[in-house]
């Protein structure tokens, strides 16, 4: 095709698109697309493309047994954001120089990436599907209000299967956000307005300390802290699909206002910790302010509000993560004392000399070191489970491992290096059926994937707060009851004790009996807040735009020569890991730095898995649902400018 063809096809295009519906990127990529290839070779190298030609195809090779060519560019639930705001362009960061090259291959199809189906559908012929060796041709299609959508279990497979743009349904879906947002205590709430925020919050002063108060603590006749209502069921949330704003969304993060060396900050380190909405931010202060006391101990008003914000915030936990009860729910500093927890206390009790612990080869050092203490302690052995090529585990291999010896397998969901999501539900599966324990470390997911310990029939969840949006310094333990019921209490002292002689101790049932001495009272309320703000949001809601947001990540950075992504699993969540040729990490890291663009370098607490592919460190940006597909242009851009700085010969160069 000669240029002048290009053009004239493109023509044809644009007034055919412009008959139909109006033009969107899909079709500018098109356009751009077809120009570009039909520009003689040496008007490419005038274009200082460092890129070989096969570049202009696909970004990278499929992947093992992928057949699903997954979108690109700016796709569904990124498109949204244009109809949702539609006289902003850049919506979240001020306009940076940007390169020919990245422009092309952002809008170029992508094989391979992170595909995140429904959670917990179950899809017929699945396993069938993903081991086709078939390839789906990319159709790019304008998103119109015709647009008839195909019902699809993956909403990504194809634009034919995205959900048709509809203005009025998405203004019906931003008003009743904005309903349901009027709803709670803190979305429309300033720091100024103290009135407003406390007469949101249930006021307990027209109850009087007596038996008939409703205090939990009051009510009981015996030393055990009773709940102020009957045992009951947690209710499981439910399913509020709609398209997010991100920009509304980034106002109630007031950090996100910050400038860094004279740029808008760009915080692309959430695997590390996630910042904080206003909402929580003004529940711990409002805690601080109206509730502060130490709980459980006292008839008084404080002790009384305190005490119920406490246990609201366990209710809270039970329920986003699906467990049945919040007795089933400990609170701790985070994901690392609760695997602690779990060695020193079921671990100690349960695995002896030549038991066998399962862990993989993704794991933190979190999820690595308290169990090979506990085999040096007792004489066991740890087993890892190997990984592929992209990253994922070997289920094959795993399958190998089990063994009667062995008591416990310990994984994490999501890799806090390379982002890769693990089969925990088969892997669970098949450990309980060779009668074996499994702990499934959520750090790096309940921030990104819906989570349900109940069907995922866990045995152990933890998580942290500060990867979900809530404080440092706190985080939850699930386990089953029995578990509870049967585990040694690993720390003593006040507020889980029961009865106390100098001859004989009774504990308090768990979940208080792992709650020694005075916890995090004021923090445990905040994790609760965050975790009510993204039910307010919708975890689906979250997953979907991060998926994409993520595919347009990862494809972005596939323009950068010389750069090689670590991990590129079919199914994953959040993480980017790479390295630059010719670029130690912290110089990458610093150099983003001076363009306000916060990542992560270095191992990651994560050795194991980077020296399985042999690097030592790498650089990490990490995404959540408040990124935009502007800040990754923003990373991109500073890359390529390294790039050319320091230019790199590619195996494919002359």
């Amino acid at each position: 095709m000669t240029i002048q063809q290009a053009i004239n096809n493109s023509s044809v295009i644009s007034n055919t698109a412009a008959q139909e519906a109006p033009i969107n990127e899909s079709v500018i990529a098109q356009l751009a697309n077809e120009l570009f290839a039909a520009l003689p070779e040496q008007k490419k190298q005038a274009l200082n493309f460092e890129l070989p030609d096969q570049a202009f195809g696909q970004s990278h090779p499929p992947q093992p047994k992928d057949p699903i060519t997954a979108l690109s560019g700016r796709i569904p639930a990124i498109v949204h954001q244009a109809h949702l705001n539609p006289r902003s362009t850049q919506h979240y960061v001020e306009p940076t120089s940007d390169h020919p090259e990245r422009r092309i291959l952002s809008s170029a199809p992508v094989i391979g990436g992170a595909h995140t189906p429904e959670p917990f559908t179950t899809i017929p012929d699945l396993d069938l599907a993903l081991n086709s060796t078939s390839t789906r041709p990319y159709r790019p299609q304008v998103l119109t209000a015709s647009t008839t959508p195909v019902q699809s279990p993956f909403y990504f497979l194809d634009f034919t299967q995205a959900e048709s743009i509809d203005a009025e349904k998405i203004q019906h879906n931003i008003n009743q956000t904005e309903r349901i947002k009027n709803s709670y205590a803190f979305d429309d709430y300033h720091v100024t307005d103290d009135h407003h925020l406390k007469s949101s919050i249930p006021d307990r002063n027209d109850k009087p300390a007596t038996t008939e108060s409703g205090y939990y603590f009051i009510q009981s006749s015996t030393t055990e802290a009773a709940r102020s209502h009957p045992d009951w069921q947690i209710p499981t949330q439910t399913r509020n699909d709609q398209p997010l704003d991100i920009l509304q969304i980034r106002k109630d993060f007031p950090i996100l206002q910050e400038r860094v060396n004279g740029q808008p900050l760009i915080w692309l380190d959430n695997a590390a910790t996630t910042h904080k909405p206003q909402a929580v931010i003004d529940r711990i202060a409002y805690f601080y302010q109206h509730e502060n006391s130490n709980i459980h101990r006292a008839a008084h008003e404080l002790a009384a509000r305190a005490s119920d914000a406490y246990e609201h915030a366990r209710d809270v936990v039970a329920r986003f993560i699906g467990a049945a009860s919040a007795k089933n729910i400990i609170f701790v500093r985070g994901t690392t004392e609760g695997i602690n927890l779990i060695a020193k206390s079921w671990g100690k009790q349960n695995i002896q000399a030549e038991d066998e612990i399962i862990v993989s080869h993704l794991e933190h050092h979190a999820n690595i070191v308290p169990w090979y203490q506990l085999t040096q302690e007792t004489g066991a052995k740890l087993r890892v489970i190997p990984v592929d090529d992209t990253g994922q585990i070997q289920i094959d291999e795993f399958i190998k491992l089990l063994n009667p010896k062995t008591k416990l397998v310990s994984i994490t969901q999501v890799s806090n290096a390379l982002g890769t999501v693990t089969p925990t539900q088969e892997i669970i599966a098949l450990a309980h059926a060779a009668g074996v324990r499994v702990l499934i470390d959520g750090a790096q997911s309940v921030s990104h994937v819906p989570t349900n310990v109940t069907t995922l029939d866990a045995d152990f969840f933890v998580f942290s707060g500060h990867k979900v949006f809530g404080p440092t310094g706190i985080g939850a333990v699930y386990a089953k009851s029995e578990l509870l019921d049967s585990m040694p209490v690993w720390e003593s002292g006040g507020n889980m004790i029961q009865d106390v002689t100098f001859e004989h101790v009774i504990y308090q049932p768990a979940p208080n009996k792992f709650e020694a001495g005075t916890g995090n009272i004021a923090d445990a309320v905040g994790l609760g807040a965050a975790l009510e703000y993204i039910e307010r949001i919708g975890i689906h809601n979250i997953a979907r735009y991060e998926h994409d947001l993520l595919e347009y990540g990862q494809h972005a950075l596939q323009s950068i020569s010389g750069l090689r992504l670590i991990g590129t699993a079919l199914k994953k969540a959040s993480v980017m890991s790479f390295t630059l040729a010719g670029y130690e990490t912290e110089e990458v890291g610093k150099v983003l730095n001076q363009y306000g663009v916060a990542v992560r370098t270095g191992h990651h607490c994560a050795q194991p898995i980077l020296r399985r592919f042999g690097v030592e460190r790498t650089v990490r940006p990490s995404l959540a649902f408040y990124n935009t597909t502007e800040e990754i242009d923003v990373l991109v851009s500073v890359l390529h400018q390294l790039r050319r700085a320091k230019p790199h010969r590619s195996a494919f160069s002359n």
